[in-house]
Protein backbone atom coordinates (compact mmCIF):
# COMPACT_ATOMS: atom_id res chain seq x y z
CA UNK A 1 0.00 0.00 0.00
CA UNK A 2 1.69 3.60 -0.77
CA UNK A 3 1.24 6.23 1.50
CA UNK A 4 2.63 9.87 1.38
CA UNK A 5 4.76 10.97 4.23
CA UNK A 6 2.15 12.11 6.28
CA UNK A 7 -0.48 9.41 6.02
CA UNK A 8 -1.56 7.81 9.10
CA UNK A 9 0.08 4.39 10.13
CA UNK A 10 -1.60 1.23 11.24
CA UNK A 11 -3.58 1.09 14.75
CA UNK A 12 -3.01 -1.16 17.09
CA UNK A 13 -6.15 -3.41 16.84
CA UNK A 14 -4.67 -4.60 13.48
CA UNK A 15 -1.96 -6.98 15.15
CA UNK A 16 -1.83 -9.20 18.56
CA UNK A 17 0.50 -11.36 20.06
CA UNK A 18 2.05 -13.16 17.06
CA UNK A 19 2.97 -9.79 15.56
CA UNK A 20 4.83 -8.56 18.68
CA UNK A 21 6.07 -12.26 19.19
CA UNK A 22 7.85 -12.18 15.75
CA UNK A 23 9.15 -8.73 15.79
CA UNK A 24 10.59 -9.02 19.24
CA UNK A 25 12.38 -12.34 18.32
CA UNK A 26 14.64 -11.13 15.97
CA UNK A 27 16.48 -8.77 18.50
CA UNK A 28 17.95 -12.16 19.71
CA UNK A 29 20.40 -11.06 17.19
CA UNK A 30 20.57 -7.76 18.49
CA UNK A 31 21.38 -8.89 22.37
CA UNK A 32 23.66 -11.70 21.18
CA UNK A 33 25.60 -9.02 19.07
CA UNK A 34 25.55 -6.82 21.82
CA UNK A 35 27.35 -9.79 24.17
CA UNK A 36 29.63 -10.15 21.52
CA UNK A 37 30.53 -7.19 20.47
CA UNK A 38 30.19 -5.11 24.03
CA UNK A 39 33.68 -4.59 25.54
CA UNK A 40 32.87 -7.07 28.45
CA UNK A 41 33.91 -9.51 26.59
CA UNK A 42 35.93 -7.74 23.69
CA UNK A 43 38.54 -5.97 26.06
CA UNK A 44 39.84 -9.19 27.69
CA UNK A 45 39.74 -11.47 25.14
CA UNK A 46 41.89 -9.05 22.90
CA UNK A 47 44.02 -7.78 25.93
CA UNK A 48 44.21 -11.13 28.23
CA UNK A 49 43.47 -13.91 25.24
CA UNK A 50 44.92 -12.64 22.16
CA UNK A 51 47.35 -10.21 24.03
CA UNK A 52 47.21 -6.66 22.57
CA UNK A 53 47.75 -4.07 25.09
CA UNK A 54 44.68 -2.35 26.83
CA UNK A 55 45.39 1.05 25.20
CA UNK A 56 45.54 -0.21 22.17
CA UNK A 57 42.57 -2.48 22.62
CA UNK A 58 40.27 0.72 23.96
CA UNK A 59 41.22 2.89 20.78
CA UNK A 60 40.30 0.30 18.66
CA UNK A 61 36.93 -0.83 20.07
CA UNK A 62 36.52 3.13 20.66
CA UNK A 63 37.37 3.77 17.15
CA UNK A 64 35.00 0.78 15.70
CA UNK A 65 32.12 2.32 17.43
CA UNK A 66 32.44 5.53 16.03
CA UNK A 67 32.83 4.21 12.56
CA UNK A 68 29.33 2.06 13.52
CA UNK A 69 27.60 5.23 14.67
CA UNK A 70 28.21 6.86 11.55
CA UNK A 71 27.35 3.23 9.28
CA UNK A 72 24.10 3.18 11.23
CA UNK A 73 22.94 6.97 10.37
CA UNK A 74 23.85 5.96 7.08
CA UNK A 75 21.73 2.95 6.72
CA UNK A 76 18.75 4.38 8.85
CA UNK A 77 18.46 7.15 5.75
CA UNK A 78 19.25 4.73 2.60
CA UNK A 79 16.16 2.68 4.05
CA UNK A 80 13.93 5.25 4.89
CA UNK A 81 14.53 6.36 1.27
CA UNK A 82 14.42 2.93 -0.44
CA UNK A 83 11.26 1.51 -2.33
CA UNK A 84 11.01 -2.25 -3.38
CA UNK A 85 7.90 -4.52 -3.70
CA UNK A 86 8.91 -5.73 0.11
CA UNK A 87 8.72 -2.30 1.41
CA UNK A 88 11.59 -0.04 2.88
CA UNK A 89 13.49 -2.14 5.87
CA UNK A 90 12.63 -5.94 4.89
CA UNK A 91 15.90 -6.06 2.14
CA UNK A 92 17.80 -5.30 4.31
CA UNK A 93 16.85 -7.24 6.85
CA UNK A 94 17.13 -10.01 4.61
CA UNK A 95 20.38 -9.22 3.35
CA UNK A 96 22.06 -9.29 6.88
CA UNK A 97 21.66 -13.05 7.47
CA UNK A 98 24.52 -14.33 5.48
CA UNK A 99 26.56 -11.63 6.30
CA UNK A 100 26.01 -11.97 10.22
CA UNK A 101 26.63 -15.36 10.25
CA UNK A 102 30.02 -15.01 7.96
CA UNK A 103 31.63 -12.41 9.65
CA UNK A 104 30.73 -13.52 13.15
CA UNK A 105 32.26 -17.05 12.70
CA UNK A 106 35.44 -15.05 11.26
CA UNK A 107 35.93 -13.07 14.17
CA UNK A 108 35.80 -15.52 16.92
CA UNK A 109 37.86 -18.02 14.70
CA UNK A 110 41.31 -16.34 13.40
CA UNK A 111 44.50 -18.24 12.91
CA UNK A 112 46.15 -19.31 16.35
CA UNK A 113 49.51 -19.13 14.66
CA UNK A 114 49.24 -15.68 13.59
CA UNK A 115 51.30 -12.97 15.67
CA UNK A 116 48.83 -11.06 18.44
CA UNK A 117 49.65 -7.67 16.01
CA UNK A 118 48.73 -9.54 12.87
CA UNK A 119 45.34 -11.38 14.86
CA UNK A 120 44.73 -7.68 16.09
CA UNK A 121 44.27 -6.00 12.69
CA UNK A 122 42.49 -9.25 11.37
CA UNK A 123 40.43 -9.06 14.41
CA UNK A 124 39.50 -5.08 13.94
CA UNK A 125 38.38 -5.49 10.70
CA UNK A 126 36.16 -8.00 11.04
CA UNK A 127 34.83 -6.61 14.39
CA UNK A 128 34.19 -3.53 11.93
CA UNK A 129 32.16 -6.04 9.08
CA UNK A 130 30.42 -7.86 12.05
CA UNK A 131 29.06 -4.42 13.46
CA UNK A 132 28.18 -3.30 9.49
CA UNK A 133 26.65 -6.60 8.96
CA UNK A 134 24.15 -6.04 11.80
CA UNK A 135 23.67 -2.39 11.72
CA UNK A 136 21.81 -3.83 8.15
CA UNK A 137 19.08 -5.51 10.43
CA UNK A 138 19.28 -3.63 13.22
CA UNK A 139 18.32 0.18 12.29
CA UNK A 140 15.79 -1.05 9.66
CA UNK A 141 13.93 -3.64 12.67
CA UNK A 142 14.17 -0.80 14.78
CA UNK A 143 12.19 1.55 12.45
CA UNK A 144 9.22 -1.02 12.15
CA UNK A 145 8.41 -0.61 15.44
CA UNK A 146 6.58 3.02 14.66
CA UNK A 147 5.35 2.04 11.59
CA UNK A 148 3.31 -1.11 13.33
CA UNK A 149 1.30 1.35 15.52
CA UNK A 150 0.66 5.08 16.32
CA UNK A 151 -0.88 4.12 19.83
CA UNK A 152 1.24 5.95 22.82
CA UNK A 153 1.12 3.07 25.36
CA UNK A 154 1.00 0.17 22.44
CA UNK A 155 4.47 1.00 21.76
CA UNK A 156 5.88 0.43 25.24
CA UNK A 157 4.11 -2.68 24.84
CA UNK A 158 6.03 -3.24 21.42
CA UNK A 159 9.02 -2.37 22.38
CA UNK A 160 8.64 -4.37 25.76
CA UNK A 161 8.40 -7.67 23.56
CA UNK A 162 11.64 -6.50 21.34
CA UNK A 163 14.12 -5.72 24.94
CA UNK A 164 12.79 -9.03 26.56
CA UNK A 165 13.85 -11.07 23.68
CA UNK A 166 16.68 -8.77 23.16
CA UNK A 167 18.13 -9.26 27.14
CA UNK A 168 16.90 -13.11 27.35
CA UNK A 169 18.99 -13.69 23.67
CA UNK A 170 21.92 -12.25 24.80
CA UNK A 171 22.23 -13.53 28.44
CA UNK A 172 21.46 -16.68 27.62
CA UNK A 173 24.57 -16.99 25.34
CA UNK A 174 26.36 -15.25 28.63
CA UNK A 175 25.37 -18.07 30.48
CA UNK A 176 26.57 -20.47 27.68
CA UNK A 177 29.70 -18.76 27.18
CA UNK A 178 30.70 -18.64 30.89
CA UNK A 179 29.27 -22.24 31.80
CA UNK A 180 30.26 -24.12 28.90
CA UNK A 181 32.30 -22.60 26.33
CA UNK A 182 34.81 -21.08 29.31
CA UNK A 183 33.96 -23.45 32.13
CA UNK A 184 37.25 -23.84 34.28
CA UNK A 185 37.30 -27.57 33.14
CA UNK A 186 37.82 -26.48 29.42
CA UNK A 187 39.98 -23.83 30.36
CA UNK A 188 37.69 -20.74 31.73
CA UNK A 189 38.09 -17.22 30.61
CA UNK A 190 41.66 -17.61 29.08
CA UNK A 191 40.72 -20.53 26.58
CA UNK A 192 40.87 -19.12 22.90
CA UNK A 193 39.28 -22.27 21.81
CA UNK A 194 36.12 -21.77 23.65
CA UNK A 195 35.56 -18.35 22.29
CA UNK A 196 36.29 -20.30 18.49
CA UNK A 197 33.17 -22.14 19.50
CA UNK A 198 31.18 -19.64 21.03
CA UNK A 199 31.13 -18.00 17.65
CA UNK A 200 29.93 -20.73 15.69
CA UNK A 201 26.91 -20.88 17.84
CA UNK A 202 26.18 -17.33 17.67
CA UNK A 203 26.33 -17.10 14.34
CA UNK A 204 23.98 -20.21 14.32
CA UNK A 205 21.20 -18.46 16.82
CA UNK A 206 21.81 -14.75 14.89
CA UNK A 207 21.32 -15.45 11.65
CA UNK A 208 17.93 -18.13 12.41
CA UNK A 209 16.26 -15.09 14.92
CA UNK A 210 16.66 -12.68 12.14
CA UNK A 211 15.49 -14.94 9.62
CA UNK A 212 12.59 -15.88 11.77
CA UNK A 213 11.59 -12.32 12.72
CA UNK A 214 12.21 -11.28 9.12
CA UNK A 215 9.82 -13.61 7.30
CA UNK A 216 7.06 -13.58 10.38
CA UNK A 217 6.77 -9.85 9.67
CA UNK A 218 6.95 -9.84 5.75
CA UNK A 219 3.28 -10.14 5.93
CA UNK A 220 2.86 -6.78 7.60
CA UNK A 221 4.53 -5.05 4.70
CA UNK A 222 1.31 -3.95 2.69
CA UNK A 223 0.49 -2.14 5.83
CA UNK A 224 3.77 -0.22 6.56
CA UNK A 225 4.17 3.31 5.32
CA UNK A 226 5.35 3.49 2.39
CA UNK A 227 6.07 7.17 1.43
CA UNK A 228 5.61 8.32 -2.65
CA UNK A 229 9.28 8.96 -4.45
CA UNK A 230 10.48 11.95 -4.22
CA UNK A 231 12.52 13.79 -6.52
CA UNK A 232 14.45 16.65 -4.51
CA UNK A 233 17.74 18.57 -4.84
CA UNK A 234 20.31 17.80 -2.33
CA UNK A 235 20.23 21.06 -0.52
CA UNK A 236 16.64 19.99 0.04
CA UNK A 237 17.46 16.49 1.67
CA UNK A 238 20.40 18.09 3.65
CA UNK A 239 17.60 20.34 4.97
CA UNK A 240 15.13 17.33 5.65
CA UNK A 241 17.89 15.81 7.58
CA UNK A 242 18.87 18.52 9.60
CA UNK A 243 15.19 19.63 10.61
CA UNK A 244 14.81 15.96 11.51
CA UNK A 245 17.75 15.66 13.81
CA UNK A 246 17.50 18.91 15.31
CA UNK A 247 13.99 18.04 17.02
CA UNK A 248 14.14 19.54 20.51
CA UNK A 249 12.84 16.28 21.89
CA UNK A 250 15.46 14.34 20.24
CA UNK A 251 17.99 16.49 21.01
CA UNK A 252 17.60 15.84 24.60
CA UNK A 253 17.44 11.71 24.19
CA UNK A 254 20.60 12.25 22.63
CA UNK A 255 22.36 14.44 24.85
CA UNK A 256 21.37 11.93 27.49
CA UNK A 257 23.14 9.19 24.99
CA UNK A 258 26.20 11.07 25.16
CA UNK A 259 26.52 11.48 28.95
CA UNK A 260 25.24 8.23 29.34
CA UNK A 261 27.45 6.25 26.76
CA UNK A 262 30.75 7.34 28.36
CA UNK A 263 29.80 5.57 31.73
CA UNK A 264 28.12 2.52 30.14
CA UNK A 265 31.28 2.19 27.92
CA UNK A 266 33.54 2.34 30.83
CA UNK A 267 31.21 0.00 33.10
CA UNK A 268 31.19 -2.41 30.21
CA UNK A 269 34.71 -2.98 29.54
CA UNK A 270 35.59 -3.34 33.18
CA UNK A 271 32.71 -5.64 34.43
CA UNK A 272 34.83 -8.86 33.88
CA UNK A 273 37.80 -7.70 35.32
CA UNK A 274 36.09 -6.72 38.51
CA UNK A 275 33.30 -9.81 38.78
CA UNK A 276 36.19 -12.02 38.82
CA UNK A 277 39.48 -9.84 40.24
CA UNK A 278 37.54 -7.45 42.63
CA UNK A 279 34.86 -9.79 43.55
CA UNK A 280 36.81 -13.01 43.18
CA UNK A 281 34.23 -14.86 41.19
CA UNK A 282 34.73 -17.79 38.78
CA UNK A 283 33.37 -17.82 35.56
CA UNK A 284 30.07 -19.89 36.44
CA UNK A 285 29.62 -17.24 39.05
CA UNK A 286 29.58 -14.18 36.74
CA UNK A 287 26.73 -16.68 34.59
CA UNK A 288 25.02 -16.22 37.76
CA UNK A 289 24.57 -12.37 37.30
CA UNK A 290 23.51 -13.32 34.02
CA UNK A 291 20.51 -15.41 34.93
CA UNK A 292 20.02 -12.36 37.41
CA UNK A 293 19.98 -10.33 34.48
CA UNK A 294 17.20 -12.94 32.37
CA UNK A 295 14.87 -12.88 35.90
CA UNK A 296 15.59 -8.87 35.47
CA UNK A 297 14.61 -8.71 32.04
CA UNK A 298 11.32 -10.42 32.66
CA UNK A 299 10.50 -7.97 35.80
CA UNK A 300 11.46 -5.06 33.36
CA UNK A 301 9.25 -5.70 30.72
CA UNK A 302 6.13 -6.26 32.86
CA UNK A 303 7.21 -3.10 35.14
CA UNK A 304 7.35 -0.60 31.80
CA UNK A 305 3.84 -0.38 30.69
CA UNK A 306 2.31 0.08 33.77
CA UNK A 307 4.72 2.44 35.59
CA UNK A 308 4.69 4.32 31.67
CA UNK A 309 0.90 4.05 32.20
CA UNK A 310 0.69 5.50 36.24
CA UNK A 311 3.01 8.43 36.40
CA UNK A 312 3.73 9.23 32.24
CA UNK A 313 6.51 8.38 29.82
CA UNK A 314 9.17 10.81 30.68
CA UNK A 315 8.42 10.79 34.52
CA UNK A 316 8.34 6.98 34.99
CA UNK A 317 11.63 6.43 33.17
CA UNK A 318 13.21 9.32 35.27
CA UNK A 319 12.87 7.50 38.14
CA UNK A 320 13.79 3.89 37.50
CA UNK A 321 16.84 5.57 36.38
CA UNK A 322 17.73 7.28 39.01
CA UNK A 323 16.92 4.27 41.50
CA UNK A 324 18.67 2.27 39.41
CA UNK A 325 21.76 4.20 39.31
CA UNK A 326 22.13 4.10 43.05
CA UNK A 327 21.42 0.73 43.54
CA UNK A 328 23.84 -0.11 40.89
CA UNK A 329 27.16 1.80 42.99
CA UNK A 330 26.05 0.22 46.32
CA UNK A 331 28.37 -3.07 46.33
CA UNK A 332 31.40 -1.49 44.67
CA UNK A 333 30.98 2.05 47.24
CA UNK A 334 30.41 -0.64 50.09
CA UNK A 335 33.75 -2.45 48.98
CA UNK A 336 35.78 1.17 49.13
CA UNK A 337 34.33 2.03 52.60
CA UNK A 338 35.39 -1.37 53.35
CA UNK A 339 31.80 -2.17 54.89
CA UNK A 340 31.22 -4.85 51.97
CA UNK A 341 31.77 -8.63 53.70
CA UNK A 342 35.01 -10.33 52.20
CA UNK A 343 34.78 -12.27 49.21
CA UNK A 344 34.86 -15.57 51.03
CA UNK A 345 31.63 -14.67 52.16
CA UNK A 346 28.42 -16.27 50.76
CA UNK A 347 26.67 -12.65 50.73
CA UNK A 348 29.25 -11.49 48.65
CA UNK A 349 27.21 -13.20 45.57
CA UNK A 350 23.62 -12.99 47.51
CA UNK A 351 24.31 -9.35 47.31
CA UNK A 352 26.00 -8.58 43.82
CA UNK A 353 23.02 -11.10 42.14
CA UNK A 354 20.38 -9.58 44.13
CA UNK A 355 21.55 -5.95 43.15
CA UNK A 356 21.80 -7.00 39.59
CA UNK A 357 18.26 -8.43 39.40
CA UNK A 358 16.85 -5.45 41.03
CA UNK A 359 18.88 -2.42 39.31
CA UNK A 360 18.55 -4.57 35.98
CA UNK A 361 15.21 -4.37 36.30
CA UNK A 362 14.39 -0.84 36.44
CA UNK A 363 17.45 -0.02 33.91
CA UNK A 364 15.50 -2.21 31.49
CA UNK A 365 12.01 -0.70 31.77
CA UNK A 366 13.22 2.11 31.90
CA UNK A 367 15.25 1.58 28.51
CA UNK A 368 11.97 0.07 27.26
CA UNK A 369 10.19 3.35 27.93
CA UNK A 370 12.98 5.69 26.20
CA UNK A 371 12.74 3.72 22.98
CA UNK A 372 8.78 4.28 23.17
CA UNK A 373 9.74 8.14 23.42
CA UNK A 374 11.92 8.17 20.76
CA UNK A 375 9.34 6.23 18.44
CA UNK A 376 6.83 9.28 19.39
CA UNK A 377 9.56 11.31 18.19
CA UNK A 378 8.85 10.35 14.54
CA UNK A 379 5.57 11.90 14.34
CA UNK A 380 6.49 15.23 16.03
CA UNK A 381 9.59 15.56 13.23
CA UNK A 382 7.02 14.85 10.44
CA UNK A 383 4.53 17.46 11.86
CA UNK A 384 7.40 20.03 11.90
CA UNK A 385 9.37 18.35 8.09
CA UNK A 386 6.50 16.80 6.42
CA UNK A 387 8.73 13.76 6.09
CA UNK A 388 8.78 10.33 7.97
CA UNK A 389 11.91 9.20 8.99
CA UNK A 390 11.94 6.27 11.02
CA UNK A 391 14.99 4.61 9.85
CA UNK A 392 17.22 8.18 10.35
CA UNK A 393 15.96 8.88 13.79
CA UNK A 394 16.27 5.18 15.06
CA UNK A 395 19.98 5.04 14.29
CA UNK A 396 20.65 8.72 15.25
CA UNK A 397 19.25 7.79 18.71
CA UNK A 398 22.49 5.71 19.12
CA UNK A 399 24.47 7.88 16.99
CA UNK A 400 26.49 9.72 20.18
CA UNK A 401 25.77 6.82 22.52
CA UNK A 402 28.00 4.51 20.19
CA UNK A 403 30.55 7.82 20.27
CA UNK A 404 30.99 8.18 23.64
CA UNK A 405 30.29 4.27 24.26
CA UNK A 406 33.20 3.99 22.15
CA UNK A 407 35.46 6.79 24.15
CA UNK A 408 34.33 5.43 27.00
CA UNK A 409 35.94 2.00 26.83
CA UNK A 410 39.12 3.78 25.81
CA UNK A 411 39.16 5.96 29.46
CA UNK A 412 38.75 2.13 30.58
CA UNK A 413 42.12 0.99 28.77
CA UNK A 414 43.39 3.99 30.33
CA UNK A 415 42.32 2.95 33.59
CA UNK A 416 43.52 -0.16 33.35
CA UNK A 417 46.74 0.97 32.16
CA UNK A 418 46.87 3.63 35.34
CA UNK A 419 46.16 0.52 37.86
CA UNK A 420 49.03 -1.23 36.27
CA UNK A 421 46.61 -4.25 35.55
CA UNK A 422 49.03 -6.87 34.53
CA UNK A 423 48.10 -8.13 31.35
CA UNK A 424 47.82 -12.54 30.97
CA UNK A 425 47.48 -12.21 34.86
CA UNK A 426 46.26 -15.42 35.82
CA UNK A 427 42.59 -15.56 37.40
CA UNK A 428 42.32 -14.81 40.91
CA UNK A 429 46.00 -13.59 41.21
CA UNK A 430 45.70 -9.62 40.77
CA UNK A 431 46.57 -7.32 44.16
CA UNK A 432 43.48 -5.95 46.17
CA UNK A 433 45.31 -2.88 45.72
CA UNK A 434 45.37 -2.97 41.71
CA UNK A 435 41.63 -3.09 41.63
CA UNK A 436 40.76 -0.92 44.53
CA UNK A 437 42.53 1.74 42.74
CA UNK A 438 40.55 0.91 39.22
CA UNK A 439 37.50 1.25 41.22
CA UNK A 440 38.39 4.59 43.00
CA UNK A 441 38.77 5.78 39.17
CA UNK A 442 35.83 4.60 37.73
CA UNK A 443 33.09 4.59 40.29
CA UNK A 444 33.02 8.51 41.15
CA UNK A 445 33.13 9.52 37.64
CA UNK A 446 30.45 7.05 36.31
CA UNK A 447 28.13 7.90 38.71
CA UNK A 448 28.51 11.36 37.91
CA UNK A 449 27.88 10.88 34.20
CA UNK A 450 24.84 8.65 34.50
CA UNK A 451 23.24 10.94 36.51
CA UNK A 452 24.20 13.59 34.30
CA UNK A 453 22.17 11.44 31.83
CA UNK A 454 18.99 11.37 33.26
CA UNK A 455 18.67 15.19 34.73
CA UNK A 456 19.24 16.18 30.52
CA UNK A 457 15.85 14.00 30.01
CA UNK A 458 13.99 16.81 31.84
CA UNK A 459 13.58 19.09 28.71
CA UNK A 460 11.78 16.08 26.75
CA UNK A 461 8.61 17.81 26.07
CA UNK A 462 6.12 14.79 23.89
CA UNK A 463 3.20 13.60 26.25
CA UNK A 464 0.68 11.77 25.40
CA UNK A 465 -1.45 15.06 24.80
CA UNK A 466 1.31 16.34 22.29
CA UNK A 467 1.56 12.98 20.47
CA UNK A 468 -2.01 13.04 20.11
CA UNK A 469 -1.81 16.47 18.50
CA UNK A 470 0.74 15.59 16.18
CA UNK A 471 -1.12 12.60 14.95
CA UNK A 472 -3.99 14.71 14.23
CA UNK A 473 -2.06 17.04 12.47
CA UNK A 474 -0.59 14.83 10.34
CA UNK A 475 -4.51 13.48 9.62
CA UNK A 476 -5.51 16.61 8.77
CA UNK A 477 -2.31 17.38 6.39
CA UNK A 478 -2.72 13.67 4.72
CA UNK A 479 -6.88 14.70 4.11
CA UNK A 480 -5.73 17.71 2.72
CA UNK A 481 -2.99 16.43 0.35
CA UNK A 482 -5.60 13.31 -0.78
CA UNK A 483 -7.92 16.30 -1.77
CA UNK A 484 -5.56 18.06 -3.49
CA UNK A 485 -4.63 14.84 -5.69
CA UNK A 486 -8.31 14.42 -6.17
CA UNK A 487 -8.64 18.00 -7.98
CA UNK A 488 -5.50 17.55 -9.44
CA UNK A 489 -6.71 14.36 -11.49
CA UNK A 490 -10.00 15.57 -11.99
CA UNK A 491 -10.52 16.66 -16.27
CA UNK A 492 -10.22 20.03 -16.73
CA UNK A 493 -9.99 21.34 -20.20
CA UNK A 494 -12.89 22.39 -22.04
CA UNK A 495 -13.64 20.57 -25.63
CA UNK A 496 -15.90 22.38 -28.77
CA UNK A 497 -19.58 22.64 -27.56
CA UNK A 498 -18.68 23.58 -23.80
CA UNK A 499 -17.63 19.54 -23.47
CA UNK A 500 -15.52 18.50 -20.63
CA UNK A 501 -12.96 16.30 -22.51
Amino acid sequence: MSQNANSELPETARFGFGTKFLYGFGSIAFGVTTLSLTSAVLAPYLNRVIGLPAVWVGTAIMLTLMFDAVIDTAIGQFSDKLRTPWGRRHPLMYLSVPLVAVTCIAFWNSPTSWSPEQSGVFLIGMLVLMRTSVALYEVPSAALGPELTTDYNARTSLFSYRFFFGVVGGLAMNIALYQVFLNPQHGGILNREGYAHYGILAAVVMSVSILVSAVGTHRRIPTLTMPTSRAVPFRQTLAEIRGTLMNPSLMVVMASGFCSGVAIGMGTALSQYFYVELWGMTAQFVSYIAIAGVAASLAGVALAGPAAKAMGKKRAMIVLFTISIVADAIPQALRLLHIMPPNSSPWVTRILVGDAFFSGTLAIAGYIIISSMIADVVEDAAVKTGVRSEGLLMAANGLLPKFTNGFGVFLAGLIITAANFPTHAAPGTVSPDVMRHMSLLYLPFSVFMKVLSVAVLVGYRIDAGKHRENLESLARAAAVAETADIEEARPSSIGAGGNVV
